[in-house]
């Protein structure tokens, strides 16, 4: 599962990676950069199929068009990748609603007799990745309000997750963003695209138990608790 991570880039960076444009009265309203311990329930850029030129605030945890109430979301922060076309939630969605989150991390435990230690994970040829998402919007029935949101799609482990979670994010290859929401491209092709990101483009290290608490956001969360000892890394993923 991936349920909490980070985005810490400036509106301008995120705008130059994507050569997208925020709508500045979203900007405005929301204003959630930088965040650093993104949760679900937080409103997060994400680029779309149909309007790829611009970047929209959803909010993290799909609400499908035909749910009785919002709290659903909280239940579909993440969407497994063996089976969108299985499931009627998602395989609609695959056909059209296919979306783009960036980060430039994500955070998971590591479970340690019964303690959970969290980690950072971060790609280091891209300072801002794109995880593949789906979207909908949900009107509700009470008092009209409409909601964007989005689910994240999570695959198998690459050799460095393996020893720290049984699931990971479906990042995307920069070549792969334009095809993963090119509607042209048919479900059963664009999970195709949903592979493990390779191990050599990624780090892993931990950090402070302060993650744990979503109140806690500042810089300080993506620091290292100590330093990593020269060959760990490979030693240990």
């Amino acid at each position: 599962m991936c349920g909490r991570s980070s985005l810490t880039k400036t509106e301008k960076e995120i705008e130059e990676r994507f050569n997208a444009t925020f709508y500045s009265d979203e900007l405005e309203r929301y204003n959630p950069l930088p965040n650093y311990n993104v949760a679900p329930t937080h409103m997060h850029p994400v680029v779309t199929e149909d309007d790829p030129n611009h970047l929209h605030f959803f909010r993290w945890g799909l609400i499908p068009f035909w749910a009785k109430d919002k709290s659903i979301g909280s239940k579909m922060i993440n969407a497994r990748s063996e089976t969108l076309l299985e499931k009627p939630a998602f395989r609609n969605l695959l056909k059209s609603h296919r979306c783009l989150v960036p980060l430039d991390g994500f955070y998971e435990w590591k479970k340690k007799d019964k303690t959970k230690i969290p980690y950072r994970i971060v790609t280091t040829d891209q300072d801002i990745f794109t995880v593949a998402g789906l979207w909908d919007t949900w009107h509700d029935p009470d008092n009209g309000e409409v909601i964007h949101s989005f689910t994240v799609i999570t695959i198998p482990p690459n050799n460095l997750m393996e020893s720290i979670h049984d699931r990971m994010p479906a990042i995307l290859t920069r070549q792969n963003e334009k095809y993963w929401i090119d509607t042209d491209i048919k479900p059963e092709e664009a999970v195709q695209l949903l592979l493990p990101y390779p191990d050599d483009d990624m780090k892993a290290y931990e950090v402070s138990t302060r993650v744990n608490n979503v109140r806690q956001n500042d810089a300080s969360l993506l620091e290292p608790v100590r330093e990593t000892p020269q060959g760990f890394q490979g030693s240990l993923f």
